[in-house]
Parts: structure tokens; sequence; C-alpha cells
């Protein structure tokens, strides 16, 4: 393992200038700092914590609410805080911003605070970081992303397949022949994830899987008064919807339109928001069990940091049927 005075001797300067700039001391220029990063990390130098020392990880955040109990976050950060914590972890949560990732790479901002690992909340496939964690050796647990081939780097999230599958299979058994789909823009990962496994569903139940029953865009507005509309033209019973409150607001487009659900269209939502109780009516929906999903970052975090590489870690999802879905006339009765 490369020490500082390995680095020191690389760049030609004091084994002293290269502490100052791992600590982040005011005295070194950012030009020096940035050096002195970037060359430890081409070495491999790791800054292990003394033994009884605490051990830091971190919970970046952004696209996402997290703060109050029924926000979609603050469930999985709760469940990573209730194992890490008592593991002798502390946990710090930080905003994630574009400056952030301009400003510095992935491994030279960890190295830099003295990070072992972190977790990722609401990334998109464009942020500057999602090209680092190709080569990163730091640590990294995704949620809801996906990089190959990189041992450091964990996906975790719920088996979209099978959450697909299922929502397809009951409205198949309820009657319906005719589903449409709905999405969130496909510049996420897991959209496109989504959008894959419902046609895969359709394909496995023997129903019509043709491009044309699926629509989406950056807007939620888009979804519900551009392709709904076509969709019901397509004769379409029911519609998945990539997440709830694409879901929410198909129900109250419906509720304006005075088509009734699930008289007439039967609706299913992905994720399982607290909203989903008390929309009108309430929505079936896919649930995660986003306290567990926090949980298991914590484990992939932490096995990885101890050397253990894991690829990805799925858990099972759940369908939760409410008032949103029924039977066709020419199928089975709810």
């Amino acid at each position: 393992m490369a020490t500082m005075d390995d680095i020191a001797r690389h760049l030609g300067v004091t084994k002293g200038t290269v502490s100052k700039a791992l600590s982040g001391a005011a005295d070194v220029s950012e030009t020096m700092r940035k050096s002195v990063l970037e060359k430890a990390v081409e070495l491999g130098y790791s800054r292990i914590p003394r033994t009884g020392a605490v051990r830091r990880v971190c919970i970046f955040i952004q696209n996402m609410d997290w703060e109050k109990p029924e926000d979609f976050g603050w469930e999985i950060v709760t469940g990573f805080r209730k194992l890490a914590e008592p593991a002798g972890y502390q946990v710090d949560i930080i905003a994630l911003s574009l400056e952030i990732q301009k400003a510095s790479g992935y491994d030279e901002y960890m190295l830099l605070h003295c990070y072992q690992g972190a977790l990722f909340l609401g990334l998109s496939l464009l942020d500057p970081w999602m090209e680092d964690f190709k080569t990163c050796s730091t640590p990294a647990v995704l949620y809801d992303n996906c990089i190959k081939s990189n041992p450091v780097v964990t996906q975790v999230g719920i088996d979209n397949d099978e959450g697909m599958d299922m929502a397809v299979t009951r409205l198949k058994a309820l009657g319906h022949r005719k589903i449409g789909y709905l999405s969130g823009a496909l510049g996420a990962y897991i959209f496109q994830s989504r959008y894959a496994s419902f046609f895969q569903a359709l394909r496995k139940n023997g129903l019509p899987a043709q491009r044309e029953l699926a629509g989406y865009g950056f807007r939620i507005s888009e979804c519900v008064e551009k392709h709904f509309p076509r969709l019901l033209a397509r004769s379409c019973t029911a519609i998945i919807c990539s997440h709830d409150l694409l879901a929410h607001m198909l129900l109250i487009h419906c509720q304006e339109q005075r088509i009734s659900v699930p008289g007439q269209l039967s609706v299913i939502g992905f994720d399982d928001l607290p909203l989903c109780q008390y929309t009108m009516p309430p929505l079936s929906t896919i649930r995660q069990n986003r306290t567990e999903l926090g949980k298991s970052a914590f484990y992939a975090l932490s096995s990885q940091i101890e050397g253990t590489p894991i690829s990805t870690l799925l858990l099972h999802a759940e369908l939760i049927e409410r008032r949103s879905t029924g039977g066709t006339s020419c199928g089975m009765a709810s």
C-alpha cells in the first residue's frame, strides 16, 4: 500500500506538504492539494482509521426528498443508519451537487474527507461521477443505478422484473388484455429498467407487447395529457405507471374526465409512497420496503469495505392491492 512518503517522492515535495494537503490545511494551495489527491488515488493510497477510531461513511442524496417521515428517502436513510451507527460508523448526509462532482473526482473527494465508502440516492445517468464509478477504488453502493465490471461498486434495489410481472399477471387475472404503460423520462436507469420489465412481463403473460402501448416524458403532465389519450384510443383497460406520483396524477385526471377507476380503467403505481392510501381511490402499487433497502445498502457497503465484492443486491417486490384495480366486464370480477 502506498504511503505519504511515496506520494511526496513522486511529486518532489515534502511529506509534510502531503500531510497538510490530505488534511485540508489552509496553507496549501488548491493546485497542490489537487495534485496530491490525484497522485494519492493513482498510487492506491488509503487513509485507514486507527484502531478504535470512528469509521466514516456518507450518503450522497440528490433529486430525492428525505428529511421528513413521509419523504421517499426517509426510510432508506433510517434503515442504513439503524445498522451503520451501532456498528461504529459515523454516517454523514451530503446533498450532492454538480459543483461537488466537477470540483474533484469521486476517489479524490472520499480521500480528502476520510470517507471509506458511500451510498448514492437519486443519481442520474448524466452525473459526472457515474463515469468515475467505472474505475473508482473507493466502495460505492448505488440505489437504482448499475455500473458493470467494477468490483467495488454495488447496485441495490428491488427486483423490477418480479414487480412488473406481479402487476401484469394480476391485471391479466382480472380480465385485462390490453395493458398500457406510462413512465418518467428514460434518461434514468430505473425508468429504463422498469420500461424493459413491462414489455418482458407482457410477453411472459402472452399479452400484446407493441411499443405503442407505452408513453414516457420528462413531465408528468406530458404523460397524462399526451400519452394517456393515445393508450385509451388503443383500447387499454389498465395502466401501469413507473412511479406513484405519476399514477396519482393519472387518477386525478380520470376524475376530471369522468373516467371511472376501477370501473372503466384499472391503475397500478410503483413504490408504495405513503400517499397511496389516501388517493381517490386508494392506489394499488408495487411496494419497495425502503427500510430494508437501507439496511441492505449498508450490508453491501460494509461488505465492500471489508473486501467482499458484491455486484447486485435486489430485494423481492410486493404487490399491494387497493381499490384502483378491478375486473373487466369480459373477465373475472375483482
